[in-house]
């Protein structure tokens, strides 16, 4: 079979990989998208409960709408703002059951590598084409491709707790206290888990927020419930977002609602913590600072600290990545937490996107590495701008057709701690994964999420 005829492997069924293979299809290219989980919007479904602070008009992909419009699809309020249970079943999913076989689910990508090539061999090797390896309810298959997009995302990945980036001491043996999720408190059997008790939230971004504005929402119905706020810098005037002055009102507001918790004594903040030990003492945990200082004990800590890109099925292509954030060379300057936030991103495509391996792209959240920045609609463009490129379109593929929302806080000096230290959560720090939960404390009736 010809190069050409062969199929572009979109990995992953989420927002960025469904788009990616709208935009394909609208290009007359053959997309087959392999999502491991058993429906689309795998990830996004298990923050269900997580409301986007994007609004429905910013979150639906064009080519994705003009696919859908000829089944009777009918868009959502544009003015309104999905939780992520909204987003799965609204939208992923309808535009899934349009693509049809073009999108297979249960089939976890394991590697991903050039024909007959590993990534040492040079010979004939931009000649080859793509072997993908997949694992489908426990057999084995190879699909050959023409091209690969990688938009799997970070959500398989969180952070740990340790300042360092890696796990602190204890921190594995305590796991049945600790989660790296924001609970859904209107779930009975985790409303259960955290009424009541001392919970320690270590993050200082969007996720963070959202943890501390629903802690407090429980504290007011629930005596004895009180969360500890823990960063690893001090609190500034930036460190609850841009406010009124966000052009995204529902991400301004998260951060207002996440200062009122303090403010009301529903929660209190240690300050330039960075946790080396968890502890445990009887059936609490002490966190325990690289300086020494130990923290009262706590009941449960939710750690929402980022997330990291799995590289670990790509290791077999050469990828371009940068040695701080494992983003593109080329995007990492733009998104780099120290100087960007949301708005401030300049759009990109496949200029930024492309590696030393051709026909290679990573997309959508683990394009961005570990930066914390991402819009769902950032995905989108990026998405166009490579169908394009791989139909041979390179003036569309360079055009830039994006115009972002900015924040009140344009990053600089400051913002994070160190180059790479970003501590808001990787999948939503910005955006397009959990981001915020519907909040109670003065915000918007839609203030949520992405």
């Amino acid at each position: 079979m010809s190069e050409q005829k062969l199929p572009v492997v979109v990995i992953g069924a989420g927002p960025s990989g469904l788009a990616a293979a709208a935009h394909l299809v609208e290009r007359g290219i053959e997309p087959l998208v392999l999502e491991a989980g058993a429906n689309a919007g795998a990830a996004v479904r298990e923050w269900s409960h997580v409301r986007l602070f994007s609004t429905w008009a910013e979150v639906v992909d064009p080519a994705a709408e003009k696919l859908l419009a000829p089944t009777g699809w009918t868009a959502p309020d544009g003015a309104t703002y999905p939780s992520g249970g909204d987003w799965a079943a609204d939208y992923l999913q309808p535009l899934a059951d349009v693509l049809g076989d073009k999108v297979r689910f249960g089939s976890r990508v394991t590697g991903v590598s050039r024909l007959d090539r590993d990534r040492v061999v040079d010979a004939d090797r931009e000649q080859q084409p793509f072997t993908v390896h997949v694992n489908a309810d426990g057999s084995e298959e190879r699909i050959t491709a023409r091209a690969v997009i990688d938009a799997s995302g970070t959500w398989s990945t969180p952070s740990p707790i340790g300042g360092d980036g890696l796990p602190a001491l204890g921190e594995r043996s305590a796991t049945d206290r600790i989660s790296y999720r924001v609970p859904d408190l209107k779930d009975v059997a985790l409303r259960a888990r955290y009424a009541g008790k001392r919970t320690a939230v270590i993050g200082s971004g969007a996720s963070a927020f959202t943890a501390l504005a629903y802690l407090a929402d429980l504290a007011k119905e629930t005596d004895g419930t009180h969360a500890v706020w823990i960063l690893r810098r001090g609190i500034g005037g930036d460190t609850f977002g841009g406010g009124e002055a966000d052009q995204l009102p529902a991400r301004g507001a998260l951060g207002l609602a996440a200062k009122a918790a303090v403010d009301d004594g529903y929660a209190s903040a240690a300050t330039g913590f960075r946790t080396s030990v968890v502890e445990k003492s009887g059936d609490k945990l002490v966190l325990v600072a690289e300086d020494g200082r130990r923290l009262d004990p706590v009941d449960e800590v939710i750690v929402l600290t980022g997330f990291r890109p799995d590289l670990s099925f790509v290791s077999e292509l050469r990828l371009g990545l940068d040695e701080r954030l494992q983003a593109p060379t080329e995007l990492a300057p733009l998104i780099d937490p120290n100087q960007h936030s949301c708005g401030t991103v300049y759009p990109h495509g496949v200029k930024e996107l492309s590696h030393p391996e051709q026909g290679v792209y990573l997309v959508g959240m683990k394009s961005y590495g570990r930066a914390p920045t991402f819009l769902a609609m950032t995905g989108y463009e990026q998405v166009r701008s490579i169908a394009a490129a791989l139909a041979g379109d390179h003036e569309a593929a360079e055009r830039v057709e994006l115009t972002l929302p900015e924040t009140g806080v344009c990053g600089g000096a400051g913002l994070f701690d160190e180059p790479g230290a970003a501590e808001s959560d990787g999948a939503s720090g910005c955006c397009a994964a959990p981001a915020a939960l519907q909040i109670g404390v003065g915000a918007p009736a839609g203030s949520g999420g992405c």
